[in-house]
């Protein structure tokens, strides 16, 4: 584990609730005792972490974002590997995957997170070139769920998808050109969702290794969704057939 800030209070309330044992020392804003502080104080001296109270401008520098008054320097988890990917297909019997072909933007990548974990969802993938990593601005979007969902990032997406069709997992992309809706494709079995990147959708070399193309229909004005809100409707969609 590196050592890393985490800010904001959902995103630090969310640390100390699950992992507190690594968080290294809390730094909060002078003055921002309020009834929101107040139990985060209490909880991180239950568990003798350090606090430090500091003026606005060192919060500031610590971190790039709203830190809310809050920064914890904490020991995270970094991103998993291939071989953390094939450990989680050896225990679940029914893997529930989402692929990122892509994704560049922090707040996207934090609100896929929260998504992702609230749909139970084993892993996250990620090429390793091109795309986000996990931030501190990803981790506060996410909001705890960063240490919550494996996030892998790989070398070579089409090989590891290639991969996962081997372990018997179906891989569904999206996009728009295909007449299947997420709501006619069959979600059931093992299965990883790919998402493409916003703006771009699916490279070619990933749109060719899926096994099936599906499209969330659109009855509007706009013709597409941003990536975490188009992540979030076809994991639920996937939900609501496995369960």
């Amino acid at each position: 584990m590196s050592a890393d800030f985490v800010f904001g209070i959902h995103a630090v309330n969310a640390l100390l609730e699950r992992a507190p044992q690594d968080i290294l020392e809390l730094f909060i804003m002078k003055d921002r005792e309020d009834k929101r502080m107040q139990p985060l104080i209490q909880q991180a001296r239950q568990h003798g972490i350090s606090i430090q109270f500091c003026n606005r401008r060192t919060l500031d520098d610590m971190v790039s974002g709203q830190h809310q008054g809050i920064v914890a320097k904490a020991r995270l988890a970094s991103s998993g590997t291939e071989s953390d990917l094939a450990t989680i297909l050896e225990q679940k019997d029914k893997p529930f995957l989402l692929v990122l072909d892509g994704v560049t933007d922090p707040h996207n990548l934090g609100a896929i997170l929260r998504s992702a974990d609230a749909a139970g969802v084993h892993a996250v993938i990620s090429p390793k070139d091109r795309s986000v990593k996990l931030t501190a601005v990803v981790r506060k979007v996410a909001c705890g769920a960063a240490e919550a969902v494996p996030f892998i990032t790989v070398t070579n997406l089409a090989r590891t998808l290639r991969e996962l069709q081997e372990a018997g997992v179906w891989v569904v992309g999206t996009a728009g050109e295909t007449e299947t809706t997420i709501y006619q494709a069959d979600f059931k079995g093992p299965l990883a969702i790919v998402l493409g990147a916003e703006g771009e959708g699916l490279r070619r070399l990933t749109r060719e290794t899926c096994d099936s193309l599906v499209k969330i229909p659109m009855f509007g004005t706009v013709s597409s969704l941003n990536v975490s809100v188009a992540a979030g409707i076809c994991l639920f969609e996937a939900v609501r057939q496995r369960t």
